[in-house]
């Protein structure tokens, strides 16, 4: 039966699910899809039922066609190949296999038929990207490169990778408009994750543009591409400044050392059953009013407003004017922790790294010296005039010639007081 015919029988039915006046044969998608049954049939064959028989089937179907060197099997090498699996069961899934075409039979062996075989490559090649993040991405780009190094149409590929990368750019934009930085730091370990493909996207792309028989509608959908990997390139510093601006409001609990972000971090582990159990005694169903407006309370600020005996023609003159008097000087703040840490990187001559730098006189100090080595990063960074300006120990500090570099790792310390500690490092400006 041709694709038309197909299309037009009415034991197929297609026309039930089109609109009034609506021909199968004048839409050219389910013309295309028609042309496909066999392949479309291989694949029904293989995902109809249970999670369980597809699996099997899968299974069955993937061990037939790894086995390059000898491609035919006889009944006996498969119950062999398969004693794992229950004899009946087995015979089910072979003959489901055969009965639509994935398995053929010849001289009484069993291959794979050329349909069965494309199937397998095709989830073989999904299976072996599942373990990305994102697979699809994987997927598109190793699509195009297979299209491309046959001369094959890439078109629908290309708006599939181009679709994709528009998503990835929408989900970024999401986790930095959401201000949280728990969303921000994973939206980052993804895009790190995803870097291999961007690149080799970015290659593929100027191969394909190279072309010059390239179609214009082609050209013009890869440059988008390109624009669209631009845009994600670029995410990384926006990614940055959203870190900073939120290290900038992160609030430290007394001189403990711990933020308000290790707070966060420590709740986000917590089950509901722990969380419950901490708000147990904190929060009420509704406010207390007896607290807020008690009898005594009420009648101690009514009584000396009624009677007090009202103002009347009381003088209104000024008082006479008198010297203000000479406050005592505010205590001053001890610097000398950060004068002699300042002292420290100053006298660097080379790399050298947090773990070296940071530890020593307990946590509370190397969480102090920690948050020195933020605030000396973040005014690098953004090259305030008012700290160049400045005047003091801190702005001393600060216009130190130091780079420093955080990293999202952690590293043990064989420290009593600190168990571990991020890594990264410090060094002098214009070093390697």
């Amino acid at each position: 039966m041709s694709a038309d015919e197909f299309l037009m029988d009415p034991a197929v039915g297609f026309a039930d699910f089109l609109s009034p006046g609506v021909s199968p044969g004048d839409l050219p998608e389910l013309d295309r899809l028609a042309r496909a049954r066999p392949l479309l049939s291989a694949f029904t064959t293989l995902f109809h039922g249970s999670e369980a028989e597809v699996l099997l089937r899968v299974l069955v179907l993937g061990e037939i066609g790894r086995t390059a060197d000898a491609p035919r099997w006889s009944p006996e090498a498969l119950r062999a190949r398969f004693a794992f699996i229950d004899p009946v069961k087995l015979e089910t899934v072979l003959r489901r296999l055969r009965d639509h075409a994935l398995l053929r039979v010849v001289d009484s062996q069993y291959q794979l038929s050329d349909i069965g075989r494309n199937a397998c490559a095709a989830l073989a090649m999904l299976l072996e990207l599942s373990g990305d993040e994102d697979v699809e991405l994987g997927f598109l780009t190793a699509q195009i490169a297979g299209l491309q190094a046959v001369d094959g149409d890439t078109g629908d590929a290309l708006q599939h990778l181009l679709g994709k990368l528009n998503d990835l750019t929408l989900h970024f934009e999401d986790a930095i408009a959401s201000g949280s930085e728990f969303r921000i730091i994973a939206a980052r370990r993804r895009l790190d994750a995803n870097g291999r493909w961007l690149e080799r996207g970015t290659a593929l792309l100027r191969d394909l543009l190279a072309d010059d028989d390239l179609p214009f509608e082609r050209a013009r959908l890869a440059q988008r591409i390109g624009l669209a990997q631009s845009r994600l390139a670029r995410v990384d510093a926006s990614f940055q400044r959203a870190l900073n601006k939120i290290e900038s409001q992160r609030v430290t609990l007394g001189g403990s050392g711990i933020s308000s972000s290790d707070v966060a971090g420590w709740l986000r582990r917590l089950d509901s059953a722990a969380l419950a159990a901490l708000a147990a005694d904190a929060l009420a169903p509704c406010p207390d009013l007896t607290l807020l407006a008690g009898d005594h309370e009420l009648l101690d600020r009514a009584e000396p407003t009624l009677s007090a005996e009202p103002a009347g023609d009381a003088a209104t003159a000024l008082p006479a004017p008198d010297d203000a008097p000479v406050a005592a000087a505010p205590p001053a703040e001890d610097l000398h922790l950060l004068e002699r840490f300042a002292h420290r990187l100053g006298a660097l001559t080379g790399p050298a790294a947090l773990a070296d730098v940071i530890p020593g006189s307990g946590f509370a100090q190397a969480s102090y010296r920690m948050s020195l080595l933020a605030l000396l990063r973040d005014a690098g960074a953004s090259g305030d005039p008012a700290v160049e300006a400045g005047d003091g120990p801190v702005a001393d500090f600060l216009r130190l010639a130091i780079d420093v570099r955080f990293t999202e790792h952690l590293q043990s310390l064989a420290d009593d007081d600190i168990a571990a500690i991020t890594v990264g490092e410090v060094l002098p400006r214009g070093a390697s």
